[in-house]
């Protein structure tokens, strides 16, 4: 696994050291299985980013601390320019890029995402909440629900996060979508 999910999941097993709670507590609490809270604690698995959220919600921290490890500070506002939010590559086919990371107790969690043509089979997860996603790139197909959509460039779609969802690339290039976690 790569070095940031470590470092990710050296920083989530900390929080929970800090808060001196149990893998089971913290799991009850995050919504998730204890199996699969442990496997994101030991970074050998992928983190979903919908779960670095909810932790994040959940225990009244910053996404961006257990992302970077850097406290975000602005309380007015926070500009992020093109290409330079904290970057948090999952797998080899999907990149998150905060667009908020430093702005202070952000209600909503604003991401880039590039998502690359991969073989793979498509992830599913789900997280509280609700989610927005407009494509600014590329051919994008979405499953919710069970359900199988394709966006393109300029589409958007807004749905409960806590139904099965994933994407993939289509058409063998990249996609590059705006996405909103409320």
């Amino acid at each position: 696994m790569n070095t940031q999910i470590k470092q990710i999941a050296e920083r989530l097993r900390g929080l929970r050291d800090a808060l001196n709670l149990t893998v089971a507590l913290a799991a009850e609490k995050c919504g998730v299985s204890e199996t699969n809270y442990a496997l994101y604690e030991s970074g050998s698995s992928d983190i979903p980013m919908s779960f670095i959220c909810e932790v994040a919600q959940t225990f009244g921290v910053e996404t961006s601390a257990l992302i970077s490890g850097d406290d975000a500070h602005s309380l007015a506002y926070f500009v992020t320019r093109k290409g330079t939010g904290t970057s948090v590559e999952r797998t080899k086919c999907y990149k998150y890029q905060s667009l908020a990371h430093g702005f202070r107790n952000a209600k909503v969690d604003p991401f880039e995402v590039t998502v690359e043509p991969c073989h793979q089979t498509m992830h599913l997860n789900t997280h509280s909440g609700q989610e927005f996603n407009l494509v600014l790139e590329g051919v994008l197909q979405l499953r919710i629900a069970g359900n199988d959509i394709v966006l393109n460039e300029g589409d958007s779609i807004y749905f409960d996060a806590s139904k099965p969802h994933g994407m993939k690339a289509l058409n063998g290039s990249n996609a590059r979508f705006l996405a909103v976690i409320v």
